[in-house]
């Protein structure tokens, strides 16, 4: 239902946080990332590697599991820890083969009735001369298209950063979350001061006009519901997030997975086509 919201559990406080700082909390360097949660929630993980047409992108990390002894398919966005790690995974932005590389994995879930779980976490997608000559922007465009056709569940949830497209290319699920302090936008605040004014400087002054936080955009009707967070951040403690979460991977999956393919298809396509229809009155 398109008034489904899932603030936090009783226990748990949504606190009301600057945008900036949760910007600076999304980005946090010991944030829990895509293969943490992995770790954590997930058995009998088989990552799935390249995309069949070029070559594979550590950037993106896609597998078959069992989450509660039920079969799954999980897709992440996946940033490195050490400097060593950020150059292997390209600082979390995925290239072309990464995007196909996620389709072929979903398609394959959509094939066997797996449902699908995708974590997004990512300053955007590589902006690089190769990864524009392999097609980036037809990458992504493919992978929204394929997306709305799934008939299996679709759950994304942003973990840490969820930068424009590169992140909407693995983010067209029947429920989209977001964690308490993490961000979700068409553009960084950085680069969006230094376009309005041109001073990236002003990077706090985007965040607040830019409505990137989850309890911004879960008034927008752009999200689902916002996963609570430890205290002070999931950088505090892997495993109470991790829980949080699974909480909530629990109660999605046992609503959608009644519904049939088509139902899921049309919920996801209703649910896309209402963001941004906004109607003015004129006195």
């Amino acid at each position: 239902p398109a008034n489904y919201k899932r603030m936090s559990s009783p226990t748990t406080k949504i606190e009301a946080v600057a945008a900036w700082e949760r910007v600076q909390l999304a980005r946090h360097p010991k944030r829990p990332h895509a293969l943490d949660y992995i770790q954590r929630l997930f058995t009998d993980f088989q990552e799935l590697h390249g995309d069949r047409a070029f070559g594979d992108d550590p950037a993106i990390v896609c597998g078959m599991a069992l989450f509660d002894n039920q079969p799954v398919m999980v897709c992440g966005q996946q940033k490195g820890r050490d400097t060593k790690q950020k150059l292997h995974r390209n600082f979390g932005m995925p290239k072309p083969e990464g995007y196909r590389k996620a389709m072929r994995c979903m398609k394959l879930a959509a094939k066997f009735n797996r449902p699908i779980i995708n974590l997004l976490d990512t300053p955007g997608a590589y902006p690089g001369i190769d990864a524009e000559e392999r097609g980036q922007a037809e990458a992504i465009a493919v992978n929204l298209r394929e997306m709305s056709r799934l008939g299996v569940p679709v759950i994304a949830v942003v973990i840490g950063e969820g930068g424009s497209g590169g992140a909407l290319a693995l983010g067209i699920g029947n429920r989209v979350f977001m964690l308490e302090n993490t961000i979700y936008s068409v553009i960084s605040p950085e680069s969006c001061a230094a376009i309005i004014w041109r001073d990236a400087g002003k990077a706090q002054l985007a965040a607040d006009a830019l409505k990137l936080t989850a309890p911004s955009l879960l008034e927008l009707g752009i999200i689902d519901g916002i996963i609570p967070e430890p205290p002070g951040g999931a950088q505090n403690d892997w495993d109470a997030a991790a829980a949080f979460l699974a909480d909530q991977l629990r109660d999605t999956l046992r609503e959608l997975q009644p519904l049939s393919g088509p139902a899921l298809i049309e919920q996801r396509y209703q649910k896309f086509r209402q963001m941004g229809s906004f109607f003015q009155e004129t006195a």
